[in-house]
């Protein structure tokens, strides 16, 4: 059993247990989704991968940094702490990642601008040409953040119209669009086979 955390702090979280159900559905692999609101959720659960979900990212940190949840610094320090657990960081998870706000460097070799795209009206659906899954993906961009550097050129995994859309460092993924608002589970596919990956060797 693959056990994917899924932090609930806020934001598009259904749309993701959805789409990590049918994507373990096509690829015949039993998970559990594991539903993230604080540290001891975190401490106390075996994790094989872990979503970080899209949403309103000041939102987010106001509840994951305050006493009562705990789960942002316990989370970042888990990621620090194991750079080939798989993660996937979509909109507003990508700027927690990208610009975590703590007293430690970056989970990912580039920068972030919030809400560049515009407002919600702005909001738009483009292909995505990426690397890592090697097929043209239907991105779905709301209030999305744009990333203004990218440190490593081979870190990158996405564009959309030449803009970069997707960083990966080690085995952890950061998509300024929302992969579980498209009809293509081929980002959540990735995530649980990677998961596979890191449980075996974590035995």
């Amino acid at each position: 059993m693959i056990r994917i955390g899924l932090v609930m702090l806020q934001g598009s979280r259904h749309a993701h247990i959805t789409a990590l159900e049918q994507a373990a559905n096509e690829s015949n692999i039993d998970i559990e989704v594991v539903e993230l609101r604080s540290s001891s959720d975190l401490i106390s659960s075996e994790i094989d991968g872990i979503i970080i979900p899209g949403g309103e990212s000041t939102t987010m940190r106001l509840i994951g940094n305050s006493n009562f949840s705990g789960l942002l610094p316990s989370l970042m320090t888990l990621i620090r702490d194991n750079p080939h657990i798989p993660v996937m960081g979509t909109c507003a998870g990508a700027i927690l990642l990208t610009d975590p706000q703590d007293e430690y460097t970056s989970l990912i070799d580039a920068s972030i601008d919030r809400n560049a795209y515009g407002t919600q009206t702005n909001s738009f659906q483009a292909d995505v040409q990426t690397s890592l899954l090697k097929m043209n993906f239907p991105g779905v961009f709301i209030r999305a953040p744009k990333f203004r550097s990218v440190n490593n050129p081979n870190s990158i995994i996405a564009t959309c119209n030449g803009e970069v859309v997707g960083v990966r460092k080690n085995n952890l993924i950061a998509l300024t669009f929302h992969p579980e608002l498209s009809k293509n589970r081929g980002f959540h596919s990735w995530l649980i086979g990677q998961a596979v990956i890191y449980s075996e060797g974590s035995k």
